[in-house]
């Protein structure tokens, strides 16, 4: 049954869960500074969960399909391939700072937490705005 599966569908929902992502962290920005402080953290919260299911869905694509490559030529390679590098990069070191940023949030650590979260806030967008644009460049 699984071999019949197309796996290249997790592109697509990656996509997806990145442009959410990237709203939920907007809107839960947004939220701190309006100083609603609960639902900044159920929204901040929810992108947690949600740039998981990407990472899931991410890992599920990359283990059982094959990669598509990009086609385009001349300058826009060049800006994929700075795009491409940069988020792949940014993706990795996003993933301690968002635990760490979480973890300093929910123990009420506010002073550190938002020291924390002045770093993280901007990679996770960035991170999760390179995502679509790869995205949008590849498909």
């Amino acid at each position: 049954m699984l071999a019949s599966f197309d796996f290249r569908i997790f592109a697509h929902i990656d996509a997806a869960l990145n442009a959410l992502a990237l709203l939920l962290i907007i809107a839960g920005l947004a939220a701190v500074k309006a100083g609603k402080i609960e639902l900044h953290k159920k929204l901040m919260l929810t992108a947690v969960g949600v740039s998981a299911a990407f990472l899931t869905c991410y890992l599920i694509y990359h283990f059982n399909a094959d990669p598509v490559k990009y086609q385009g030529e001349g300058a826009m390679r060049t800006v994929y391939f700075v795009l491409l590098i940069s988020h792949i990069v940014l993706a990795a070191v996003q993933v301690p700072l968002i635990i760490g940023t979480v973890w300093l949030g929910l123990k009420d650590r506010r002073e550190r937490h938002r020291k924390w979260a002045k770093i993280t806030a901007p990679i996770w967008l960035y991170v999760s705005v390179t995502g679509v644009i790869v995205y949008f460049m590849l498909y």
